[in-house]
């Protein structure tokens, strides 16, 4: 007999930050998470998260958006479908709506959960297998003030949890933002990486500018300096200086990856399960950029533990990942809806043990943070 989908469930919950997280285009004092809870005739259930950053400010997808396309659209088409087929599934959900990935991650990744939790396997053996059980993370720096941000840096060294920091700039004028990221550099030296992310901030000509700076001062990486549209401007900025480039916001799936490599217009690929739509998406995505000799980086969206490790064990399998991961999600939120929270040490997240993603959810944990909770 078939084992079939019988429920999914779209909870919207609230997460407090352990401080305020600047962005070119938001301040966060919150997280919002959706967790998906997939269930099946054979009585396993299956965990997924979508989440994104700042509301809708970062992209088409909010939280709230996100629980009622699964909630009116997606899940009903999965009801009574066939479980352990993932790709049919998500064939089935590709028919049903257009876009709306990350509300298609949270689902995939539940389908995964649950195949794995049936097999006894964890979520990366069904994906072919990990090559690494540990993932380099860096910590993002984004109080704004520089002596604070300089003083957390040197904790987290101390601490071995981070070596390589990104600024969020593009909120100030760009020689305030340069100057404020040259201070950090210099009082780190070589004993870490600095990279900057300007979340789309800057015009080309403000981007040449402040990348010259930002070359000068020994800044290790510049992430989407100008809007995702202009790939010819991001190709003129990647031909012109040494630094490398990375798109992020520019780069959502395989046929933005394959235009990109076509003009020259990144160095590196920022890669995110919830942009691409899913794991199988981030693979695919990832091909195109390893085959085009682009250097590949594993994004976040800010996720808790369930998104952050469904995104690890899909960067684990990548057999080139040259510049780490930023999966760092979990160590903004003062608490988290899980039983056990994902172990950080020695500048890199550990893999958890167990089938499937390897984590199972804090019931009451849920029930205290999930917003229909009065």
């Amino acid at each position: 007999m078939a084992i079939t989908i019988t429920s999914v469930d779209a909870i919207l919950v609230d997460l407090p930050t352990i401080r305020a997280h600047q962005l070119a285009m938001a301040t966060m004092q919150q997280q919002t998470l959706v967790i998906v809870r997939l269930r099946a005739s054979d009585g396993i259930e299956g965990i997924g998260e979508a989440t994104t950053i700042g509301g809708l400010s970062y992209g088409e997808e909010s939280p709230e958006g996100i629980k009622l396309t699964i909630d009116t659209y997606l899940a009903p088409a999965l009801i009574g479908q066939d479980a352990t087929n993932i790709h049919g599934a998500m064939a089935r959900l590709n028919k049903v709506a257009r876009g709306n990935r990350f509300a298609k991650s949270a689902l995939e990744t539940a389908l995964l959960d649950a195949q794995g939790k049936r097999l006894g396997v964890p979520l990366g053996t069904l994906l072919g297998g990990a090559v690494r059980d540990a993932l380099p993370v860096l910590w993002t720096l984004a109080s704004g003030d520089t002596a604070r941000d300089i003083e957390e840096a040197e904790r987290l060294l101390a601490e071995r949890r981070h070596d390589t920091f990104k600024l969020k700039i593009g909120r100030r004028a760009v020689r305030e933002d340069v100057a404020h990221v040259a201070a950090i550099k210099r009082a780190l030296g070589d004993r870490a990486r600095v990279t900057v992310d300007v979340n789309q901030a800057w015009n080309e000509a403000d981007a040449a500018t402040g990348i010259a700076m930002l070359e000068a001062a020994g800044i290790d990486l510049i992430e989407q300096p100008i809007a995702r549209d202009n790939r010819v401007g991001l190709a003129r900025l990647a031909a012109r200086f040494v630094v490398p480039i990375m798109a992020d916001e520019a780069v959502t799936g395989p046929e933005d990856a394959m235009e990109l490599a076509r003009l020259g217009a990144a160095d590196v690929f920022a890669l995110k399960i919830a942009k691409s739509g899913g794991i199988f998406g981030m693979l695919r995505t990832a091909a195109v950029g390893d085959a085009a000799g682009i250097a590949l980086y594993g994004g976040t969206m800010l996720e808790g533990s369930v998104g952050t490790i469904a995104a690890a064990h899909g960067f684990c399998t990548l057999p080139q990942l040259a510049w780490g991961t930023e999966l760092f999600g979990p160590l903004l939120l003062k608490d988290d809806v899980v039983v056990e929270r994902p172990a950080y040490r020695d500048f890199a997240l550990r893999l958890p043990d167990g089938p499937g993603l390897g984590l199972a959810l804090d019931e009451d944990k849920l029930a205290h943070y999930r917003r229909d909770r009065t």
